[in-house]
């Protein structure tokens, strides 16, 4: 069986390590790799990934929104996401499903109880679409939203009236959860943000990752005196849940993440 995930950079991802540690554990052979994605030319290399007889095929940054246009078929919460991190192809149809959600979820539970938190999601592409539904779901008090961009954060309240988009000076506010859903730790590139944020000192979240240091979000966070963590937690968390799609079988995740975490 083939499996693989697509992004742009694509070099760092750890999505092959986990799925052959997931498919050990069933006894599973598979074969699992990296696609350099291209803006371009995604669609062809969809297409001809699943012509190669593909099974299945894990989205990363930045094609997660260009992958729910392309899907015949999504899942209810990938509709609400309007992005898609796993497809398959069924009955020669292409079918999408969003596991970031569930994924964030399962991790945030291991350090926060979420119900009644103020939370702040920087940035507002695939990443955080993919979330917002999710953390409404847990009974968060707010949930703000913050991105450079006004116009993407325009589009982005009006497919989720339930944000509270926020400009620079919403930063003011405090918050108990901030979640970096940008790709500035990817790219390793600084998010400007006020030193104020950081006063009620917020818990923080990296979806980004890295196998052997803080990302540079979290090492901010850190500098700043607030507790923090990156999202490889939640990296292995929607790898099983996308596993579990495409095999039928839902891993045991602590052990793989312990392994990962070096611990």
């Amino acid at each position: 069986m083939q499996f693989a995930v697509i992004g742009n950079p694509i070099t760092h991802s750890l999505s092959p390590d986990i799925h052959q540690s997931f498919a050990a554990q069933f006894g599973i052979n598979l074969e699992y790799h990296r696609l350099l994605g291209d803006e371009q030319h995604f669609a062809q290399q969809i297409s001809d990934f699943f012509m190669q007889n593909g099974t299945g095929l894990n989205v990363t940054l930045p094609f997660k929104e260009h992958a729910f246009q392309l899907a015949e078929i999504s899942t209810e919460r990938c509709k609400k996401a309007r992005s898609a991190n796993t497809l398959w192809e069924k009955e020669n149809k292409l079918h999408a499903d969003n596991t970031d959600g569930v994924g964030l979820i399962n991790d945030l539970k291991r350090h926060l109880v979420l119900d009644k938190l103020n939370v702040l999601i920087l940035g507002a592409g695939g990443a955080a679409r993919g979330i917002i539904y999710p953390l409404l779901e847990q009974g968060v008090k707010q949930l703000a939203v913050y991105n450079r961009s006004p116009e993407r954060l325009k589009i982005l309240a009006s497919d989720f009236p339930d944000i509270n988009p926020v400009q620079w000076g919403g930063l003011q506010t405090s918050f108990d959860l901030v979640i970096n859903a940008t790709s500035s730790s990817t790219l390793q590139k600084a998010i400007p943000l006020p030193d104020t944020l950081w006063s009620a000192k917020p818990f923080c979240y990296d979806l980004s990752y890295q196998k052997q240091a803080d990302t540079s979000f979290v090492s901010l966070a850190k500098s700043n005196d607030c507790r923090a963590i990156d999202g490889l937690g939640m990296l292995v968390e929607q790898a099983a849940e996308a596993f579990s799609i495409w095999h039928g079988v839902r891993p045991d995740t602590q052990p793989v993440l312990q392994i990962l975490r070096g611990v």
